[in-house]
């Protein structure tokens, strides 16, 4: 299941009319939470959201939304300064292909890691490359059905560094939405506190260019 309202304009239609769709988020101050969240969305499904750039749904497969401050009971800060984006920001296009989610995820939740923004982008290429994908999701060109434990066991497979609990499965409507991992301050693989994963008894997961169809 998906566990945090994306407030972004894009995605809000989306999510809003999801009933497990909770928002746990608060104010708060740079530096102030528990660890990070990384969420690699399934991009046929996200990018196939009305508003989202031609450059997202280039990207098949897994692309950051963003590395998320999260707090182990489940709440997270938000817009914790109003330190500016980076002037360079695009040169993250190749992890986040998308100009407005990137100024966006630095927005609500880049400044409330407390590093700065430099650093912090650097902080998500360095997430992203750790978590290896399975085989099974390059060059997927029909959709399959799989369980959420079938899925995880593929990733844990891939990640042996990564400990039992640390990587969680997002869904939407039985679609995979999303594979999520959680790390210290430090950017080491750590067990998640205060989520869980997606309860489906099956998930489809949807080829490049079949989720605008539906």
């Amino acid at each position: 299941m998906l566990r945090r309202k994306l407030c972004l304009p894009i995605v809000a239609a989306f999510i809003a009319c999801l009933p497990f769709a909770t928002c746990a988020q608060q104010k708060g101050d740079p530096g102030k939470f528990d660890f990070y969240l990384m969420n690699l969305s399934w991009s046929p499904e996200f990018c196939s959201i009305q508003g989202t750039s031609p450059e997202c749904a280039a990207h098949p497969g897994f692309i950051l939304h963003g590395l998320w401050t999260q707090n182990d009971d489940g709440t997270y800060p938000v817009f914790c300064t109003e330190e500016p984006a980076p002037a360079n920001i695009g040169q993250n296009l190749d992890i986040t292909p998308d100009l407005s989610l990137l100024r966006h995820e630095w927005a609500k939740h880049g400044t409330c890691s407390g590093v700065g923004a430099q650093r912090f982008f650097a902080m998500e290429h360095r997430a992203v490359h750790s978590l290896h994908i399975p085989a099974q999701f390059d060059h997927l060109d029909h959709e399959i059905s799989m369980t959420p434990n079938a899925i995880l066991d593929l990733f844990a497979q891939a990640n042996p560094n990564f400990p039992q609990g640390s990587i969680l499965l997002s869904c939407g409507r039985n679609h995979l939405t999303a594979i999520e991992a959680c790390f210290s301050k430090d950017l080491k693989p750590i067990a998640c506190q205060g989520l869980r994963s997606c309860r489906a008894n099956s998930v489809k997961i949807t080829p490049p260019g079949e989720a605008e169809a539906r």
